[in-house]
Order: structure tokens, then C-alpha cells, then sequence
């Protein structure tokens, strides 16, 4: 019998691997960092000696979940501003606090991010902030796979000032975690109505240099829309596509507005989509054109934005309120059903990042992140079909054990690579100096962490 460090079992082993389907009874062998073998449970028990052997009786063990879009340190933003207009809740609130924002606010604000993500069964995330290196390290840290890039926009960062030191510092990250196991370092410019045409042209070609993927914010609202048109004379994926930026690795996040020429502009290049429901819903953004896309052949992943625009890193309340937000708008029950939506949180995810080779699925091979989900509280039972209760009623808080990289994090429902106590204190801290701040700016002594 071969050794592997690792047998996983579970009443069902949903692979999310069209050849290799859903498995009742099903386990999944580890050697590594990497899938080994995945089967029927006493196929597996013939074959392998497990030097540790995790038995999830009314389980179900599936691929981690993929967070395609946030900026993960604006948790210590959540609740901070909510139901306001969007230039109220910009220039009023996060402008004024945002100015104020250092390294360390990050690393906490990051570290936090990771712990609900993880205990969320959320394994990969996509993101896009200020000081990068330091959400790295605390991915790093935490043992979660990131994809991280600094934000680029044509005026002076809190972190980095003018853009040529934004540009040096995005290929230092790249120098510094390309090739990493958990960490894939990316080129980030803002939105294309923050950032001019050299700036775009320049990021595309840095990232094609360094071979990293770009991405961008990308016809997020209305506004956005006519503010490019005034400017440029056409729309932002029609300005990106004459710019040649799309050609190469892209990934945009929201594509809200867009018509099917658009669309298909996106699919000739290439471009994954990630689909923010709930952050669309909250900011009155509109409704993604999400299964036009899918129709068309677009890989669209799911994303929870950051948690100043949504107020939470639950993908699992994420499926269920794309699914439900596409049948209600479309006036069509069968529109985004729950097995599609699950491939968004986790295969297309994958595939909307460029990393269906590594994740996304649980296929001999690819990388060991995975998920088990209890299956037996009150709000999961009758349990006739899998799929459907993962979408519509399971929560963040039924994950029991996550895998990244072959490694366990979290263990019956306890994160293990972080001091979650330490991370909740210097969140608190953070909180009482942002009071301050808004205070000093508002006037306000009714503004509460």
C-alpha cells in the first residue's frame, strides 16, 4: 500500500470535476501540497496508508471556495457607512479614514479577513487595495492562497504617493512572491475612469512582462459608463479593448453595464468576470448581465467586494443571493439553478482567475484546498439533494475543516494558523482610532465603532 499523508472521507465528495462527478460514500486521498487520488471510500482505504485519517460522518467534502474579488483589510470598515449615496459615503467616510490608512491597519485588517474567510470555507481570494505586501504576509501567515496587486490610479496613494513609485512597488510584489505556493502577485490598475490611457497601456505591459495577470474594476455603474464616454467617446470595455488592454491575462470584476457587442469582446480576449451580487445590490449598481455571459462561453466567478460594500466574506450567502437575484430579475426560476452557481463559487472561479490548472476542482493533481461541510444542523435537514442545500441553505458557519495546500486551517470549525483572539483585539483598537477620525471629519459624536 502506497503512504500519503491524508484520507478524507465523507458521507458525499462533491469533485466539481465533470469527469469525476458527485460521490456518495467518496473520499479523497492527500499526498503533499497536492490531490492524489479521489474515489469511492473503500477503493481508496485499499490503495492508500493515510498517516491521518479525517472521517466527516454527515459531511459533505467538496473543493474550498474561491473569492474572486474583495479588498480584504476593509473589513475594519464594516458598518462603518452604510445607506447613503455613494459620494456621501465616499467623500464623508472612507476618503477621510482612507487617508489615514497605514501598514498596520492593513496587516490586522487583512488578518481578520482571513479568519472569516477560512472559517467561511473561502481557500483562494482575489484582491485589490493599498499595501499589498502586507496582505501577502498575512495570507501567508494565515495559510490561504491569495491573488494580490496594488491598486493603480492616476492620483497619489496613501501608501506608495505618485504612480512611479505605484509601478515599482507592483514589481517589487511580483519579484518578491512570483512562483510562491500560496501567493500569485498581479498588476492592478483601479477602474478605467480613474486611470488615463498611458497608465492602462503601461499596466498591461507590465504585467505581460512579468507574466502576471491584470486586473480591473471594469463598467461597475451607470456612472462609470458615461463618465468614460464623455472622456474617451465610447464605453469602458470598448476603451480597454482599443487600448489593448484586455489582450493578455485579464480579470474584471462587477461588468454590470455592458451590451452583448461588449460582451463578446470579452470573450474574443479572454477576460474572466467576477459577479458581485450582494455589493451591486447595496451600492444600487444594477444587475450583472451574468448568464448572457455564462451562455456565452465567459468564465464569471463570485466575489463578496469588500466588506465597506457588502459588510460580509460569506460566499455562501453569495450563492444564494446570485441565484435568487437572477431569477427574480429575469421573472425565470431556471435562471443561474444552484449546481452553476456552486461552479462560480468554486470551477469557474478558478477559471475566471487563470487558475483552473492548479484549483477549482478535486481532480488527481491539483492543488489540496478543500472543504467539509456539516450537514446535519436543523436547517439542513431533510437532506434530498446536495447541491441545492449548499446554495440555498447552508451557511458560513457549517464549515467544519478547510485544507489549503494540502494543509489543515481550520479544524471543527477552530482556525488554527491565526491568534484569532489577538486578531479581534487589534481589530477593536483599529476600530477606536477610525471613531476618532470621523468624529474629528463629521462632527459627529455618535459615530461608533
Amino acid at each position: 500500500m502506497e503512504t500519503v499523508d491524508l484520507l478524507i472521507s465523507g458521507d458525499w465528495v462533491l469533485t466539481l470535476d465533470p469527469n469525476l462527478g458527485t460521490l456518495e460514500g467518496g473520499a479523497v486521498a492527500v499526498s503533499g501540497e497536492r490531490i492524489k487520488d479521489v474515489g469511492e471510500r473503500l477503493r481508496l482505504e485499499s490503495l492508500y496508508r493515510p498517516r491521518r485519517r479525517i472521517h466527516a460522518a454527515g459531511s459533505v467534502v467538496l473543493p474550498g471556495l474561491i473569492n474572486a474579488h474583495t479588498h480584504a483589510a476593509m473589513t475594519l470598515f464594516r458598518g462603518l457607512a452604510d445607506d447613503l449615496p455613494l459620494m456621501d459615503w465616499l467623500q464623508d467616510y472612507i476618503f477621510p479614514v482612507e487617508a489615514h490608512l497605514r501598514a498596520e491597519w492593513v496587516r490586522w485588517g487583512t488578518r481578520l479577513a482571513c479568519a472569516e474567510m477560512l472559517m467561511g470555507g473561502i481557500t483562494t481570494f482575489c484582491d485589490m487595495y493599498l499595501f499589498e505586501e502586507e496582505v501577502a504576509s498575512a495570507a501567508k501567515e494565515a495559510g490561504m492562497r491569495a491573488v494580490v496587486g496594488e491598486v493603480l490610479y492616476d492620483f497619489p496613494s496613501p501608501n506608495y504617493g505618485p504612480l512611479e513609485e505605484g509601478f515599482r512597488y507592483t514589481e517589487a510584489l511580483i519579484r518578491k512572491w512570483k512562483g510562491d505556493s500560496l501567493i500569485q502577485p498581479a498588476v492592478e490598475p483601479h477602474a478605467p475612469f480613474t486611470c488615463s490611457p498611458e497608465l492602462l497601456q503601461r499596466a498591461r505591459r507590465v504585467a505581460d512582462e512579468n507574466q502576471v495577470p491584470l486586473i480591473i474594476h471594469l463598467s461597475e455603474t451607470r456612472d462609470e459608463v458615461e463618465r468614460v464616454r464623455d472622456e474617451h467617446g465610447t464605453t469602458p470595455i470598448r476603451h480597454l479593448h482599443r487600448l489593448g488592454t484586455l489582450e493578455g491575462p485579464t480579470v474584471a470584476a462587477h461588468v454590470v453595464w455592458a451590451d452583448d457587442e461588449e460582451l463578446e469582446l470579452l470573450r474574443e480576449s479572454g477576460v474572466g468576470v467576477v459577479h458581485n451580487p450582494e455589493s451591486n445590490m447595496k451600492l444600487a449598481s444594477g444587475v450583472s448581465p451574468v448568464p448572457r455571459m455564462l451562455e456565452m462561453g465567459i468564465p464569471v466567478g463570485l466575489g463578496t467586494d469588500g466588506c465597506a460594500s457588502n459588510n460580509n466574506l460569506d460566499l455562501f450567502g453569495e450563492m444564494d443571493t446570485a441565484a435568487k437575484l437572477h431569477k427574480v430579475h429575469s421573472q425565470d426560476p431556471t435562471v443561474l439553478d444552484a449546481q452553476t452557481v456552486l461552479k462560480m463559487a468554486t470551477a469557474l472561479g478558478a477559471k475566471a482567475l487563470g487558475m483552473e490548472e492548479e484549483i477549482g476542482t478535486l481532480t488527481p493533481g491539483k492543488r489540496a484546498d478543500l472543504i467539509i461541510v456539516g450537514l446535519e444542523a436543523p436547517h439542513l435537514l431533510p437532506l434530498f439533494h446536495v447541491t441545492s442545500h449548499l446554495v440555498y441553505s447552508a451557511r458560513a458557519s457549517d464549515v467544519k475543516t478547510v485544507l489549503v495546500n494540502g494543509r489543515v486551517v481550520v479544524e471543527e470549525g477552530r482556525i488554527l494558523t491565526l491568534d484569532l483572539e489577538a486578531v479581534l483585539n487589534a481589530a477593536e483598537g483599529i476600530a477606536r482610532e477610525i471613531q476618532q477620525i470621523l468624529r474629528k471629519n463629521t462632527g459627529s459624536p455618535e459615530v461608533s465603532p
